[in-house]
């Protein structure tokens, strides 16, 4: 199994992760058609049960496979390296079995919890997915800590395929027997998504689990650990991280509940308060895909940094760090300006609802804050900084819950609160993250100078595709072509030139290199026009 570069894994993670986001947009229309609005809140109500345990089960023990694992490889400690691997996975089959059995015992008194009754048959169909995606979670873990990203991503581009196909179909089957019943057959395509990227990745293991050793390599003078000192280290990094993203998403689920019960006290019916959090959860859906990216730039991050970090190799590490930084702003920042532009023409054009685009105007400076958090998280996580940075994502739960309780209470509001909320939670931890980032590493990381030339960039783009959209809507209109076809028209041309522009602009501006573009796969270079390239420096 050969060792991928970060760029080549952020590379192979983010195709894989564009792929499996495209996937879950397509399906959500026809999801929303079958079960309704109301049954899509419902829905994503229960998703937010699953999501809370899924980060509870999976959040600390396979983080903690990636680091050890390319710790001891950095190290050339071949044996402790797959024995912590194995004696992780084990841990990890007994909290997957679990955690699956106390959402399923407890699926009323969660539902409740949320203030969503109706989504008790959704939390119970969806336990079963917490035992697989334990044994996901872990093979994950171990690929990236040997910097292999493509089976990570093979195994997620498969789950999301057959959880789009088992949702619809599933769905459609159950939704006879009422919108509750259809929410929870729409789960059940998750289990079976787990299941199969579950054995996908056993089979790969199965084939690549021999590691072969350099030229000249002896285990002599290798202390080996003891199976306690591994349990130990697991559990050191595993569970501050846990707590970490549990109390995070633990914020989320009493948010949830405040959100619901301050929509019904700024004057909406149930119903409608079930409406308004299915449009929420489309918007944070479309925010998940440039997401996905830096994403998977964190996952390809956070093994790099820790190896160097455990070297002591200064110089590596910074170099990482604002790569990392660099290529998150080079895909939040323009992904943002477009979204923000373009925000009713693409909430019509995916979900067919004219309400939301508000959401993805207010929404795209979110996009940009979480961007940040996701990468710094990722580095504390590398250097060990993990019971500090949990203290600074509680502060910022504490904000968003109080920004939501006192903003999504005010009629003329209502759901937009909940995104001011996330804009305070975001922004709490990126500033103490800063702080703490530069004094630990003794380094100097300015935010400012990463983000510069792609804002530059992106508000060139956000010109031309406003003033190209704008002017598409008239000629259409000038012919008669109106609704859903005239948006879809004056939305996607729009998003394709978007895409040079920004190119343009970022080799006006120096802010990108020829040696970023021999990262870049030569397909997509050859795209690039002549007259563009020539600029590149």
């Amino acid at each position: 199994m050969k060792e991928q570069s970060t760029t080549k894994g952020f590379a192979i993670l983010s195709a894989a992760g564009i792929i499996v986001k495209l996937l879950s947009l397509l399906y959500i229309p026809f999801l929303k058609y079958i079960i309704t609005l109301n049954g899509f809140g419902i829905y994503q109500a229960s998703y937010k049960i699953y999501v809370w345990i899924y980060v509870i089960a999976n959040a600390g023990i396979p983080a903690a496979i990636s680091k050890l694992v390319s710790e001891y490889m950095a190290l050339q400690d071949y044996k402790d390296a797959v024995k912590s691997f194995k004696i992780a996975r084990f841990m990890m089959l007994i909290i997957g079995t679990v955690m699956s059995l106390f959402m399923f015992i407890f699926a009323g008194p969660l539902a409740r919890l949320i203030e969503y009754e109706n989504a008790k048959l959704a939390i119970m169909a969806l336990a079963p997915t917490i035992f697989f995606t334990s044994i996901v979670s872990s093979y994950r873990g171990y690929f990236q800590g040997r910097g292999n990203m493509t089976p990570t991503a093979v195994s997620q581009i498969l789950e999301q395929i057959v959880n789009t196909i088992g949702t619809l179909v599933f769905a459609a089957m159950f939704m006879k027997y009422g919108v509750d019943a259809g929410c929870a057959g729409g789960t059940l395509g998750t289990s079976l998504g787990s299941l199969i990227a579950a054995i996908y990745l056993i089979i790969v293991y199965e084939k690549n689990k021999i590691i072969r050793v350099p030229k000249g390599y002896t285990e002599k003078n290798k202390i080996r650990k003891t199976n306690k000192q591994l349990v130990m280290r697991i559990i050191q990094y595993g569970v501050p991280l846990v707590i970490c993203v549990g109390l995070q998403y633990s914020g989320d689920i009493i948010d949830l509940a405040i959100v619901k019960r301050r929509l019904l006290y700024s004057g909406l019916t149930d119903f409608e308060s079930n409406e308004k959090f299915g449009l929420f959860s489309m918007y944070r859906t479309l925010l998940s895909v440039p997401i996905t990216l830096i994403s998977a730039l964190a996952a390809s991050v956070l093994p790099a940094i820790s190896g160097s970090y455990s070297l002591k190799d200064k110089e590596s590490v910074q170099s990482k760090i604002n790569y990392a930084l660099r290529f998150c702003f080079l895909v939040a920042v323009p992904s943002a300006v477009g979204l923000a532009v373009l925000n009713d023409g693409i909430f019509e054009l995916l979900f067919k609802e004219k309400q939301g685009g508000v959401m993805l105007l207010y929404g795209s400076v979110v996009l940009v804050l979480n961007s940040i958090v996701l990468i710094q998280t990722s580095i504390l996580q590398s250097i060990g900084k993990l019971y500090t940075s949990t203290l600074f994502i509680m502060l910022g739960v504490f904000g968003k819950i109080i920004t939501n309780y006192i903003l999504v209470g005010i009629p003329s509001i209502n759901i937009i609160g909940a995104i001011f909320g996330n804009m305070v939670f975001f922004l709490i931890p990126l500033i103490l993250n800063y702080n703490l980032i530069n004094r630990k590493l003794k380094i100097k990381i300015k935010l400012f100078t990463h983000f510069k030339k792609p804002f530059l960039a992106s508000a060139l783009m956000g010109i031309v595709v406003y003033g190209l959209n704008l002017s598409l809507i008239i000629i259409l209109s000038k012919y008669s072509i109106s609704g859903y076809v005239a948006n879809a028209i004056a939305t996607v041309i729009p998003i394709f030139i978007a895409i040079f522009i920004y190119i343009l602009g970022l080799a006006i501006t120096g802010g990108i290199s020829q040696e970023d573009l021999k990262e870049l796969p030569s397909k997509f270079t050859k795209l690039i026009p002549k007259t563009i390239l020539k600029l590149i420096k």
